[in-house]
């Protein structure tokens, strides 16, 4: 005979039997991780956080990892940067969750840095964050800021006019490649019928177009500076500074970057922004590598740039001296009469620092009248945010 049961103790058995389950978590359950949940996992640690006394805590989910690192390459005084045998970067340490975690042993003096973490020997960028800077050939850093007050005038500031950062690309006709740059115009302009001087602003080696925006700061440096009045309003154009490797063509000497801005990017913003198209209004300047083409092709076309920067980089040796001189001495010559201003910084701990003086000896030995800056520290952002943040308030007077 079949047997029945009350409803109640049907659903009193079954709530028994749930909560009993409840209470027990079935023996194969997933371990508690770092890894964020639902269908956009949100996690719940801080990936970059500055404590109060200036050291920065790091932190990347990766549970299965075995070994992790914080790797920078602009904050040398306290993250390692593994030159003469030493272990680059810090070790992070990993928890129950697969949470990894460093703290800087020491507060960073640089205000604005990029960093990645190597993971199992392979470098990504921070997962969570929102800020990064291309490399070249290819791959991406994290950058973050650390609020320092020092690092003031290279910070968003919300109470002074903002200018805007956009991406061009346009084609190549002397390299038959399409090309990319970055270009800042400044607050007003899209508001107005002026037109604006423009500075030539080349990243160094290994960097890309938008390295001097995305670490360099230069917008929001201009920004502050033009707030303040100690500088003119000008255009930036950031242009992708290294060309398409052919065999046999040195990096520094060869001729491709300079006729890709003289015969395609120079006429390509003349034509499509509203600028001041003669000599007084243009500008070109750079650091390392970028230097480098500031001497090449900005020096040295003095009927089409009347102001030049040259950041962390010089003639490094007797063979180049003598073949720049021989390459440029009528346009050196047409510089010492025309140049409104040479600029020329350097780190005193700089590797290029002796570079220095066999460069100096070519500007003074063809009569070209310049201004050198010598500062602390090394080749590095820090002194390049700094010397442009010197350099623009000198232009377009």
């Amino acid at each position: 005979m079949r047997r029945t049961f009350p409803l109640a103790v049907v659903a009193g058995a079954s709530l028994a039997l749930a909560m009993s389950a409840w209470a027990q978590p079935p023996a194969d359950a997933e371990p508690e991780t770092c890894e964020g949940t639902g269908f956009v996992p949100m996690p719940d640690y801080q990936s970059v956080e500055v404590l109060a006394d200036g050291r920065v805590t790091f932190r990347i989910c990766a549970p299965e990892a075995t070994a992790v690192r914080l790797i920078s390459s602009d904050a040398a005084d306290v993250i390692p940067l593994g030159f003469g045998g030493e272990t680059p970067g810090l070790a992070m340490s990993k928890d129950d969750e697969g949470l990894w975690t460093v703290t800087t042993p020491a507060p960073l003096e640089v205000d604005t840095f990029r960093f990645v973490f190597r993971v199992n020997g392979v470098d990504v960028a921070d997962p969570e964050g929102s800020s990064v800077i291309g490399g070249y050939p290819g791959g991406v850093s994290s950058v973050v800021a650390t609020g320092r007050k020092a690092g003031a005038f290279q910070a968003y500031d919300k109470n002074v006019p903002h200018g805007a950062v956009s991406r061009i690309e346009y084609f190549s006709s002397s390299l038959n490649a399409k090309r990319p740059a970055v270009v800042y115009t400044p607050p007003g302009y899209m508001r107005s019928d002026a037109a604006y001087p423009v500075l030539y602003l080349v990243h160094g080696a290994g960097d890309r177009e938008d390295g001097w925006t995305a670490i360099g700061r230069a917008h929001y440096i201009l920004d502050n500076l033009i707030a303040a009045r100690k500088a003119e309003p000008m255009i930036i154009v950031m242009p992708l500074g290294h060309t398409p490797p052919r065999p046999d063509a040195d990096m520094l000497a060869n001729t491709d970057f300079s006729d890709d801005l003289l015969t395609d990017l120079v006429p390509f913003i003349e034509a499509n922004f509203r600028t001041v198209a003669e000599r007084g209004a243009r500008a070109m300047a750079g650091l390392s590598m970028g230097g480098a083409h500031t001497m090449s092709t900005g020096l040295v076309n003095p009927d089409l740039f009347a102001y030049v920067g040259i950041f962390s980089m010089g003639l490094m040796s007797a063979e180049r001296v003598d073949a720049y001189e021989a390459r440029n001495a009528a346009a050196l010559a047409k510089a010492s009469e025309s140049m409104k201003l040479v600029y020329y910084a350097m780190g005193k701990t700089d590797f290029l620092y002796g570079s220095v003086a066999p460069t100096r000896a070519v500007f003074e030995k063809h009569g070209i009248a310049h201004v050198y800056v010598e500062s602390e520290g090394g080749h590095t952002w820090a002194n390049w945010r700094d010397y442009l943040a010197d350099f623009l308030p000198r232009l377009f007077k």
